[in-house]
C-alpha cells in the first residue's frame, strides 16, 4: 500500500532491545525512515485562517477536556484487539502478532490487562522480535491523550482548520520539547473537535527510535480515531497502519526493510459498576449506550 502509515504492536520478550529488531535476513537500506500516509477524502480543505479564539486557550481547555476524559477512561472496561503482520513482496503475510486483551478491574479494583487470545506469534520467521516499549506503546501510546500535565512537555502549534467528515476540527502539530530517558513521547498532529474540544484523530509516531547499529529500537508512524462512546468523551477505537522499517543490520546481519502492517481495534467500552462519579463540567456521565455522535470514519480495510 503506497504511502501508507503503521502502528506496532506488542510481545513482552525478556531482554528485548528492539520494538522491532531485524534478525539476519537479506535487505535495502541502512537508515530508518518512513513514507508518510496522505489523508484520505475524509478529510476536508485545511482553513489557515486565525481561530475564533486564541490558540493558547484552545490548547488549555484542551488539556482541561482531556484530562476530564483520561480520568473518566480510568472507570472504563474495554477490549484491545492487537495485530501485526509482516509482509513479502507480494503483500502475502510471512509473520504475524495476534492478540485479544481485555482491559478490566481486580476483585480489589485494581485495573490490569487479561489475555482473552493469544496463539504463538511467527513474527520471528520473519525477523523480528517485540520488546517492551512496544507495550508501552500500544498501552499508552497510540490512544493519546493530552492531558493538563502532559501538555508542558510539548510544543503545541496550530496549524488550521479542518473538517474530519462532518466534525470540524482543529489542526495541531504536537512535538516534544525535550526527550527524557524511558519516556515515550508523540511526533505528528492531532484533530480537536471544536465543540468539545477533545481529540478526535492522532497521526503520527511515537519517539524516540534508537538507531545505532547492533540497537535499533524502531517505532512505525500510526493513526488513532476516537468516537464519542458516552454522549461526552471520545474514545479511541482504532488504530490503524502500514509501512517499511529499515534496519541498518549489524553483527554480520544485513541491512533489511521490513513490511508491516497492522489493526488495533479498542471495544465493548463499559463503565466500570462502582460507587465513583464522573463528571462533566457539572454533570455526571451516564452509563454508556450507543454512540451519539458520528466518528470519523476510518478507511475501509483492505
Amino acid at each position: 500500500m503506497a504511502a501508507a502509515l503503521a502502528a506496532c504492536v506488542f510481545a513482552g520478550i525478556p531482554g528485548g532491545r528492539s520494538s522491532l529488531l531485524g534478525l539476519p535476513q537479506a535487505a535495502a537500506q541502512d537508515n530508518d525512515s518512513f513514507t508518510p500516509m496522505p489523508l484520505d477524502a475524509g478529510f476536508g480543505r485545511m482553513d489557515l485562517s486565525d481561530p475564533p479564539i486564541p490558540p493558547e486557550q484552545i490548547i488549555q481547555s484542551l488539556a482541561a477536556k482531556e484530562s476530564e476524559f483520561q480520568d473518566a477512561l480510568n472507570h472504563y472496561t474495554y477490549r484491545r484487539t492487537a495485530r501485526v503482520q509482516v509482509l513479502d513482496d507480494e503483500n502475502k503475510t510471512v509473520g504475524e502478532y495476534y492478540e485479544i486483551d481485555d482491559v478490566v478491574f481486580d476483585t480489589t479494583g485494581k485495573r490490569t490487562e487479561r489475555v482473552v487470545f493469544a496463539p504463538p506469534s511467527t513474527l520471528d520467521q520473519a525477523g523480528l522480535l517485540m520488546s517492551p516499549s512496544d507495550l508501552q506503546d500500544i498501552q499508552h501510546g497510540y490512544p493519546f491523550v493530552l492531558t493538563k500535565e502532559s501538555f508542558p512537555e510539548y510544543n503545541i502549534k496550530y496549524v488550521g482548520r479542518q473538517k474530519v467528515d462532518e466534525i470540524d476540527c482543529y489542526v495541531f502539530e504536537v512535538t516534544p520539547k525535550i526527550i527524557e530517558k524511558n519516556k515515550r513521547y508523540l511526533d505528528g498532529r492531532i484533530w480537536v473537535d471544536t465543540t468539545d474540544l477533545q481529540i478526535v484523530v492522532t497521526d503520527g509516531r511515537m519517539v524516540p527510535d534508537d538507531t545505532r547499529k547492533n540497537h535499533q529500537d524502531l517505532h512505525p508512524p500510526f493513526m488513532t480515531w476516537r468516537q464519542q462512546i458516552d454522549g461526552h468523551y471520545w474514545f479511541p477505537i482504532y488504530t490503524k497502519g502500514e509501512g517499511v522499517l529499515h534496519f541498518a543490520g549489524g553483527y554480520g546481519a544485513m541491512a533489511q526493510d521490513i513490511h508491516i502492517r497492522d489493526t488495533i481495534k479498542y471495544s465493548d467500552y463499559k463503565r466500570f459498576g462502582s460507587s465513583s462519579t464522573i463528571l462533566y463540567g457539572d454533570k455526571e456521565v451516564p452509563n454508556p449506550g450507543q454512540p451519539q455522535n458520528q466518528p470519523p470514519q476510518p478507511p475501509p480495510q483492505k
